[in-house]
C-alpha cells in the first residue's frame, strides 16, 4: 500500500496565481472530457462551495479543487474560471484550476480517484476542509482565503449577527449561520458589490439579488454591510442593463429589468437610508424570468417601493364570484399563478392585496415537491424546483401567519441544500442534487429572511 501524503494546505492568492487556467466555452468532439465523479457526487470542476470573506473569492468543487478564483472581489475578474458551457458539455480538462492531489508511488492521484470524499466547513467559518480516503489512508486539503486568521475573522463576524429567538431549532440556526457566511463571501467588503454566485456567468451584480442581500444583512444586524451594498446600487445606471460588473459597469447581453429600481429603494429603506426614489420603469420590460418584455406582476409589485398603489389591476384572476389570486402577466388570466405575488407582502407591502396574495401563495405552496416549488405555474424552464422562489414564498407566508405552509417550504429548502448547507439555484426534481450555481446569494438572502420571520429574535 503506498504511503499517501496527508495534505494540509491553506492557500494564498499569490500561490494560486501561479496555477491559473481559464477555459472558454466549447464542447467540440476533440475537446477533453471531464473526469468521472464518484458515485453520489457531482462531476469534478462544478463549484459546490464558496470560500472567502468579501475580498478574494473562490469556488471549490466536491473534491477540493479550486475551480473559480477572483482576487479582486466576488464580482471581479477571474484568474481561474471554468465556463458554464464546458461544465454542461462535460469537456473540462483534468488539469484545470488548482487540483487537490495526494502523493503516491511514482506520481499522484486527484481526489476524484479516491474511494470516498467528505467535506465540511470549520464551524462558524468559510474555511472548507475536504478529506479523501484511499483505502486505509486519507488525505486532507483545507481551502481558505486570508491565511490562518481567516477562521478567527469569520467567527468574530458571525458572532455579531442578531440571533434567532431562543426557541428556534438547531437546524434553523445552522441554516441561518451558513446563509450569512455565504453572503459574507459573496459581498465585496470594500465596495458593496454582491455577486450572485462564484461562477462564470453569475459573478455579476443583479440589482434585484443584491437588494435582497442588503435587506437580509440589515435585518440580521449588519447595517454597515447593508449600507455598502445600497451605496453601490445607487451608483448604477439601472436603465443600462440587467447586471453589472464589480466596478458598476453594465454587462451586455441582457436588457434592464422592470424590478431593479424597486429593489434598490426597498434595500435602502431596510438599511435606514432615504434615497431619492429613482424612476420606476416597469412596463414592457423583462421580469425575474429574464425572458421577453411584458407587463409582469413582479415588476408591477416593485413599483410599490415608491409608495404607489398597485400598478395594475390586470393581474387579478377570478374564479366564479371569488377573488382567486394574482397571475404573472397583466390581462392574461391564463398566464398562471406566480410565486412572486409574495413580494406584495415582503418587501413591497400592499395590504389591500392580502386576500389575493394569500390565495395565490397557498396555491403555489400546495404544488411543492420534496425540494421546493417552480417560480410560477406556467414556468417554461423545466421541472426542477428553484430555491429562491421557495424561500421568498416561505418568507411571505410566515408574515401572513400561514406558519404551517411556511415551515413546509423551509423543510423543502433543507432537503434541497447540499450536505454543507448550501443552496443551489435549482436542484433535480427527483434527487435534489444541484443543477446550477451553488451557492446562490439570492436564495440564501431569502432563507435568512424566512427564518427571521419565523423566529424573529431581537431587532
Amino acid at each position: 500500500m503506498p504511503d499517501f501524503l496527508n495534505i494540509k494546505a491553506i492557500f494564498a492568492v499569490l500561490a494560486l496565481l501561479a496555477t491559473t487556467a481559464v477555459l472558454v466555452s466549447g464542447g467540440e468532439g476533440s475537446d477533453p472530457r471531464t473526469p468521472a465523479g464518484l458515485p453520489g457526487l457531482p462531476p469534478p470542476f462544478l463549484g459546490t462551495a464558496v470560500v472567502g470573506r468579501g475580498g478574494e473569492t473562490a469556488a471549490v468543487d466536491a473534491y477540493g479543487n479550486v475551480v473559480d478564483l477572483r482576487p479582486e472581489g466576488p464580482a471581479g475578474e477571474a484568474t481561474i474560471e471554468v465556463s458554464a458551457e464546458r461544465q454542461a458539455a462535460g469537456s473540462v480538462a483534468a488539469d484545470t484550476g488548482l487540483v487537490a492531489r495526494t502523493a503516491v508511488t511514482g506520481g499522484s492521484l486527484p481526489f476524484w480517484r479516491a474511494d470516498s470524499v467528505r467535506q465540511r466547513y470549520l464551524p462558524g467559518t468559510n474555511v472548507l476542509r475536504t478529506e479523501a480516503r484511499f483505502g486505509d489512508e486519507r488525505a486532507v486539503v483545507v481551502r481558505s482565503l486570508g491565511g490562518p486568521a481567516a477562521a478567527r475573522a469569520d467567527r468574530r463576524w458571525i458572532a455579531q449577527a442578531q440571533p434567532l429567538e431562543a426557541r428556534a431549532p438547531d437546524w434553523a440556526r445552522a441554516m441561518y449561520e451558513r446563509s450569512l457566511l455565504v453572503l459574507r463571501a459573496l459581498t465585496d467588503r470594500r465596495t458593496g458589490a454582491v455577486a450572485a454566485g462564484a461562477r462564470d456567468g453569475w459573478a455579476y451584480v443583479w440589482p434585484r439579488d443584491a437588494g435582497a442581500v442588503a435587506i437580509a444583512l440589515a435585518l440580521a444586524g449588519y447595517r454597515h454591510e447593508a449600507r455598502q451594498v445600497v451605496h453601490f446600487l445607487l451608483g448604477l445606471d439601472l436603465d443600462a442593463a440587467a447586471r453589472f460588473d464589480g466596478v458598476g459597469d453594465p454587462v451586455p447581453g441582457r436588457a434592464a429589468q422592470g424590478d431593479a429600481a424597486g429593489w434598490v429603494v426597498a434595500a435602502a429603506r431596510a438599511a435606514g437610508l432615504r434615497p431619492r426614489v429613482p424612476a420606476l420603469h416597469w412596463r414592457e420590460r423583462a421580469d425575474y424570468h429574464e425572458g421577453t418584455r411584458g407587463n409582469y406582476l413582479a415588476n408591477a409589485l416593485a413599483t410599490m417601493a415608491s409608495g404607489a398603489p398597485f400598478a395594475s389591476q390586470g393581474h387579478k384572476r377570478r374564479t366564479g364570484s371569488a377573488v382567486s389570486g394574482l397571475v404573472r402577466v397583466a390581462g392574461d388570466s391564463e398566464s398562471g399563478w406566480d410565486s412572486v405575488a409574495a413580494w406584495g407582502v415582503r418587501p413591497f407591502a400592499q395590504p389591500s392585496l392580502t386576500p389575493q396574495i394569500r390565495n395565490t401563495l397557498l396555491r403555489v405552496a400546495a404544488t411543492s415537491g420534496r425540494f421546493g416549488i417552480l417560480p410560477s405555474e406556467n414556468w417554461a424552464g423545466g421541472e426542477d424546483p428553484w430555491t429562491a422562489p421557495t424561500a421568498w414564498t416561505a418568507w411571505s407566508l410566515a408574515a401572513l401567519g400561514e406558519r404551517r405552509a411556511a415551515l413546509r417550504l423551509v423543510a423543502a429548502l433543507r432537503r434541497a441544500a447540499t450536505p454543507l448547507g448550501l443552496l443551489p439555484e435549482r436542484v433535480d426534481v427527483r434527487t435534489g442534487t444541484p443543477r446550477s450555481t451553488t451557492p446562490l446569494a439570492w436564495s440564501h438572502a431569502f432563507a435568512i429572511l424566512a427564518l427571521r420571520e419565523l423566529w424573529p429574535g431581537r431587532n
